[in-house]
């Protein structure tokens, strides 16, 4: 399967190869993909499944543009650890238990950020959730690329 996606992926390389280094357009590629997986599936839960209401877990209420980014994380996050592990940062030496732990911590910085941004464009400045997703993603994903290159998965 690796090696399938990685053909896949690398066949339309040519059309970038002037200007992207190849790991960064695997980045981009499987960020991308990650990303478009993420917007669909907080646009449904926020929209059909949380159908815009409050979410009462019983110990804390949380709204539904935030129970939204609590349920995606955890998807998006082992698929964008695979990815990443097996495409796009591939030469890595670091043990995968090690990429693993790094990758979170990342990641939880990355859940942070989406947080904030959330809470900021959506209940301070009344944005609209789906598009304040998308920039909170693109803040998150510049902090991430340039954390999972130069530690999770940087070649010791």
């Amino acid at each position: 399967m690796k090696h399938i996606l990685i053909k896949l992926i690398d066949s339309f390389y040519f059309l970038f190869k002037e200007f992207l280094p190849l790991k960064t357009y695997r980045y981009a590629v499987c960020g991308g993909g990650n990303l478009v997986l993420d917007t669909v599936l907080y646009f449904v839960f926020y929209n059909f499944i949380f159908l815009k209401h409050n979410v009462d877990l019983g110990f804390v209420v949380l709204s539904p543009h935030i129970a939204s980014l609590f349920i995606v994380f955890p998807i998006t996050f082992v698929i964008g650890f695979l990815l990443n592990k097996y495409i796009t940062f591939q030469d890595s030496t670091l043990p995968g238990r090690v990429q693993l732990f790094r990758y979170f911590v990342v990641g939880l910085g990355a859940i942070i950020i989406s947080y904030f941004t959330l809470k900021v464009l959506v209940d301070h400045f009344h944005f609209y959730p789906t598009p304040s997703r998308f920039i909170a993603i693109l803040l998150s994903v510049t902090y991430s690329y340039i954390l999972q290159s130069k530690f999770s998965f940087r070649v010791a």
